[in-house]
Parts: structure tokens; sequence; C-alpha cells
């Protein structure tokens, strides 16, 4: 079962409560408590020193919004302070984070290990870019403390995600973040799923910390956008490598659409844990449901590290349902990709599983054509539950 706190969660408990009024631009900004949108493409210099101080290595502020722009550098901020960390890069998407994430530490004979259904993007990204360029990948099962540890052995980096977006298998990430440090094993998660609200990674060990923010960070389906946080020094590594040089920046109207999703991050958390455990709960009784992947059923030791389940998770239905009949006669939920924000979704494998390109995680993965990821939304839970349940009925065949 689902173990949510006896009282709601805040992240205040966790020392990490959103703190956009404290922002040390608050009196430049004239109080405003809503933080500026800096939509410009440069920054003036105050005199030829100035410029110069700025060539030379010492800039006094902004510069070009391909790389700094205050309110971006806001967004940046408010993540560093919710995930304790260091310090943060944002980019116009989560693959734009991933990317030059692992690009920035990794070079031709390296040896990145991951986990067994691992993002399908960040996958691909590995297989076609990275493989051909001379850096080997290792795809472990992450469920395995003892076969990762084995795995990563010479490894240069451990590329996590916990829990896995289509499956929902967690890694143990105390014990894998102290032991990739003791071996000198750069660690990054994906940690999109948890938010920091119910997961800081950071404070198990772990190196780098990525989210897709287009999800529950923005939580309005607005907007796309990826953020890195973590070490100093391999933030700086990454803003002296890959991110001035392959322009994937944030925009300003992105960041402050962000910064306005961290204001409800912690309401929306609590809503999406009680309405994916009442549906998690529900489902797991019914007939036609074969298994729930819910990490709030799970007792791997990779629970350990979080403070409530989102609720995002997946059902795999009986032989007898239908997927594509399942799927049109839902009316509530729609059939999209992504997640986090107020409308549900379902993606079944059924239909990711015609992917088009050769090199597919779904396929080497062999994901079960009956598995069906729900979302759940801010709509009201019993609705949701109704509406999956006649789904269930009008694609049963027999």
């Amino acid at each position: 079962m689902n173990e949510l706190p006896s009282k709601p969660l805040s992240l205040q408990d966790h020392g990490s409560r959103h703190h956009g009024a404290f922002d040390p631009n608050y009196e430049r900004h004239f109080r405003a408590v809503s933080q500026p949108i800096y939509q410009t493409s440069l920054f003036a210099f105050r005199d030829f020193d100035d410029m110069a101080n700025a060539y030379a290595g010492n800039p006094g502020g902004p510069i070009y919004a391909r790389g700094d722009n205050p309110t971006v550098m806001a967004f940046e901020r408010e993540i560093a302070r919710l995930e304790n960390t260091e310090a943060s890069r944002a980019f116009a998407s989560g693959m734009g984070a991933i990317s030059a994430t692992v690009m920035a530490l990794v070079e031709p004979g390296d040896r990145i290990v991951t986990v067994h259904n691992v993002y399908s993007d960040a996958y691909r990204l590995f297989e076609t870019m990275l493989r051909p360029m001379g850096v080997a990948i290792d795809y472990v099962d992450g469920t395995k403390t003892d076969a990762v540890i084995d795995a990563i052995s010479s490894a240069k980096l451990l590329f996590l995600e916990s829990p896995t977006s289509l499956t929902f298998e967690l890694q143990d990430l105390e014990k894998l973040g102290q032991t990739a440090k003791e071996q000198n094993v750069i660690t990054v998660i994906d940690n999109s799923w948890a938010t920091p609200v119910f997961q800081r990674p950071a404070d198990h060990g772990i190196d780098l910390v990525i989210h897709a923010a287009s999800k529950f960070l923005s939580g309005h389906s607005d907007t796309v956008a990826g953020v890195v946080t973590g070490r100093k020094d391999l933030i700086n590594k990454i803003n002296g490598s890959t991110f001035p040089y392959l322009g994937g920046k944030l925009g300003p109207f992105e960041a402050w659409l962000l910064l306005r999703g961290l204001d409800t991050l912690e309401l929306r958390m609590q809503r999406h844990a009680q309405t994916g455990e009442y549906l998690a709960t529900s489902l797991f009784k019914h007939p036609k449901v074969s298994q729930v992947l819910y990490t709030g059923f799970s007792n791997h030791a990779g629970k350990r590290t979080l403070h409530g389940h989102s609720s995002l998770f997946s059902i795999i239905l009986d032989e007898t349902v239908d997927i594509r009949n399942f799927s049109n006669a839902l009316r509530t939920f729609r059939l999209g990709v992504s997640w986090g924000g107020p409308e549900s979704l379902i993606v079944p494998a059924a239909a990711v599983l015609h992917q088009k390109y050769e090199i597919s995680a779904f396929r080497h993965f062999q994901l079960d054509r009956q598995l069906v990821r729900i979302y759940c939304g801010l709509e009201n839970p019993s609705d949701l539950l109704a509406d999956l349940e006649q789904a269930i009925d009008a694609g049963t065949t027999s």
C-alpha cells in the first residue's frame, strides 16, 4: 500500500520549501511577488572595461541569453534549493539535459552502466550516438543491486532512473551511491517521477539529478524543459563544454512558467499521491487486471529513499482485454506520451511497440503488449476509476 504520511507532506519538513520571495534580486525587482521575465537576447556592458573583463573570464552579470538569463537563473536556484544541491543548469528539454550531461562526462573508451527499461529516448541516445562514438553501454537489471555493483567496476558513469517510468522498477540509491563513490564512478539519476517532494537523490550520495521539467515540475502541460542539478564541479564541466556549444538553452518565458509550477508542486504531488493510491489499490482488485506496477506495493530496498508515491504507474491487463478497444473506449483519460499536467493520460504498450525506429527500448526490453501506463491527473478520482472500469468492460472480448 502507498505509505502516505499521517499529516500532509510538506517540503518544509525536508528543509526545501519553494522560496520565490527570497530571490537575492527581490528588492531590485521592486518587490514583485512573481519573478520578472527577462525577455531579452543580450545584456549591454557598462563600458569598455566591463566588456574586457567579461571576455577575460570575469563577467559582471549575464552577457548573452544563450548562456545566462536572470529568469532562468532564478529557476536554477530554486531547483538546487529543492534538491539540496550545489548548482543547476536548465535546458530546453529533458533530453537536452540528459544529452548535455552524459556527453560532458564521457568520452570514447569510457563505459556507461544503466538499467533495464531506462527512458526510451535515453536508450536511443546511448545506442544511436554514444555507442558509435566508442562509448560502451551495459544494461543491467536495476532491481538487483549486487548485479549493478558488479557491473560498475571500471565504469565511468552510472545512469539511474528510480523508478523506471514504464515498469516502475526501483534501485537502491543509498547502496549504489555509496559504492559508486568508493569506485570513483559518477552517478546520474532521472528523478522526474518522484520530484524533490518524494525523493532527493543527492541526500543519498547521487552526484547529478536530472528532471524532465515538462512534467510534474511544470504541472500544466504547457512547457518543454529540462534541468540537471548536483555537484558544482560537474555542473561546471557541463557549463564549460556541452551547454554553451550545443545550444540547448532554456528560454526565460519557459523558466517563468516553471517557477509558477513550483509554487504549487507540493500541493499537486499530495493530490497525485492520493489519487494514485486510490486507483492502484482499486485496480489491484479488478479481475481483469493481472498486475499493478506501483511503487507503493514494492518491497524493494529502493523504497527507502521515497517519501511518497506519485500518480504514474502501470497495469497489465488480462489477455481477454483488447488493448485497442480498451483505449478507444476511454472518455476521461486521453492517449498521450507525457505526464504531470492536470489531465489524465494512458500509454498502451501495444501502440508504442509500433515505433518505426530500428533501435527501440520498448522492443529491446520486451515490453509486455498488455501493459498500459496510467497517469492520474487532477480530475475526480472516482470519475477516473469509473472510466477505467467501463473501458476494461468495453475491451473485454470474452
